[in-house]
């Protein structure tokens, strides 16, 4: 069975890492907060790691997360 992604941005080749100079490759990343984790697939460096996150998504999809669980 697949894991389910709440979130998913394909770079298709047009994000570069500003350290490394590689360019970010959709990847699997984990959000988590007050003790809940989230799967979602973002632009990733390849060689360090480095994970993009959209503005749209930290100040849409996220913040409505964050507000939901702390009224929880």
């Amino acid at each position: 069975m697949a894991e389910k992604n709440y979130y998913s941005v394909d770079p298709m080749g047009k994000l570069m890492c500003a350290q490394c100079k590689k360019t970010l490759v959709k990847g699997k990343a984990m959000f988590s907060y007050m003790g809940n984790a989230f799967p979602v697939e973002l632009p990733v460096c390849p060689e360090c790691g480095f994970v993009y996150v959209p503005e749209d998504l930290a100040m849409g999809k996220v913040l409505t997360v964050e507000r939901s669980l702390e009224d929880k």
